[in-house]
C-alpha cells in the first residue's frame, strides 16, 4: 500500500477543497493518506479532511511516506523541499499558482495522481545549493536552496563583488545578484535577464540584477565551483540576502555569502506527458 502525504497551502487551496478531493480519490483507490500543511502555523485552522486529522510535516516524514504531494505554487514546493530533501522522499507538485515551472500537474489534472498507485511515473533529481553566511570570520548560518539565493540592495544600488574559487570574477554596482540552480533559472534569475538552463543539468548560474555597467553578464558555471558574493558600502547603504524567497536576512559590512553545490537533491515526481520545453513554451506566451 502506497503512503502519500498531502501538503496543502491554505492560501492557494482555499477551504482545502482540492486537497479533500484528492484525499478521497486516493483513499477510494487503496492508498494510505496523511495530511499536513506546508506551514506548521496552519495546523490549528486545518480541518479534518476525509476523516484524516492533520499532523506536522516533520512528524510524518519519520514515517517515511512514499510521495509528498503539494497543493500550491512553486513556492509551496520550495518550502516543502527544505524539509523533505534530506530524507530523499520525492515531491509531486500540483500547481495552484501562476507560472508553476516546478509543479508537474495543473489543478484540472488531479485525476492523474492515480498513476502514482500504478507506478506510472518517474523521478527527476534536481540539484540544490548549500549557502553559508560568514560574519566576522565565522559561519553564522547555513541554508539549502532548490531555486536560488539572492543578494539585493534595499532602496539604493549596492556594490557587488563575486568570487569563483577564491578568484575575482565580477564586480559591479546594481540592485544585486542571483545565484541559482538550473531549476531556479526560470525564476528570479530569468526575470533578471539570466539564461534558461535545462533543469536536468548541473550548473551554478550567476545573474546580475539591474547592473549599472554593460560588462556585467550572467555566468553559467560548473557545479563544483565555490562562489562567494559580498556587498560593499553597507556602512551607508542596506542590503539583504534571501534563500528561495524566505525571510530576508539583513547583511552587515564584511559579510560573505558562500555558495556551493549541495549533497542534497530534491526528487521531483514526473507524471504528466509534458516535457519541460513544452511547459516553458506554453507558460511564456507560446501556443499551447
Amino acid at each position: 500500500m502506497m503512503k502519500i502525504l498531502l501538503c496543502p497551502n491554505p492560501d492557494r487551496d482555499t477551504g482545502y477543497t482540492l486537497t479533500a478531493c484528492v484525499a478521497d480519490l486516493l483513499l477510494r483507490n487503496g492508498a494510505e493518506v496523511a495530511v499536513c500543511p506546508v506551514c506548521a502555523g496552519c495546523l490549528p485552522a486545518l480541518p479534518v479532511i476525509s476523516g484524516i486529522q492533520a499532523t506536522r510535516l516533520c512528524d510524518e516524514l519519520k514515517n517515511t511516506p512514499d510521495v509528498v504531494v503539494t497543493f500550491g505554487g512553486d513556492g509551496t514546493i520550495l518550502h516543502a523541499a527544505r524539509v523533505v530533501a534530506p530524507s530523499g522522499v520525492p515531491i509531486l507538485g500540483l500547481n495552484m499558482g501562476h507560472m508553476g515551472f516546478i509543479a508537474d500537474l495543473e489543478r484540472n489534472e488531479c485525476g492523474l495522481i492515480l498513476r502514482l498507485l500504478n507506478g506510472h511515473y518517474k523521478i527527476e533529481r534536481r540539484m540544490m545549493l548549500d549557502i553559508a553566511l560568514e560574519r566576522g570570520g565565522r559561519i553564522l548560518s547555513r541554508d539549502c536552496a532548490l531555486n536560488e539565493v539572492v543578494l539585493r540592495g534595499i532602496a539604493r544600488p549596492v556594490s557587488v563583488s563575486i568570487f569563483c574559487d577564491g578568484h575575482p570574477m565580477s564586480s559591479f554596482s546594481g540592485d544585486g545578484a542571483v545565484v541559482s540552480t538550473p531549476t531556479g533559472s526560470t525564476a528570479y534569475s530569468m526575470a533578471a535577464g539570466g539564461p534558461v538552463v535545462d533543469p536536468d543539468a548541473e550548473n551554478i548560474i550567476i545573474t546580475p540584477i539591474s547592473a549599472h555597467v554593460l560588462y556585467a553578464r550572467a555566468f553559467v558555471l560548473a557545479p563544483d565551483r565555490r562562489i562567494t558574493v559580498s556587498a560593499s558600502g553597507l556602512e551607508t547603504r542596506s542590503a539583504y540576502f534571501s534563500v528561495d524567497g524566505n525571510d530576508p536576512v539583513t547583511l552587515e559590512p564584511g559579510d560573505l555569502i558562500h555558495v556551493t553545490k549541495s549533497q542534497c537533491v530534491t526528487n521531483l515526481v514526473k507524471i504528466s506527458d509534458r516535457s519541460f520545453y513544452e511547459k516553458l513554451y506554453s507558460k511564456l506566451g507560446g501556443r499551447s
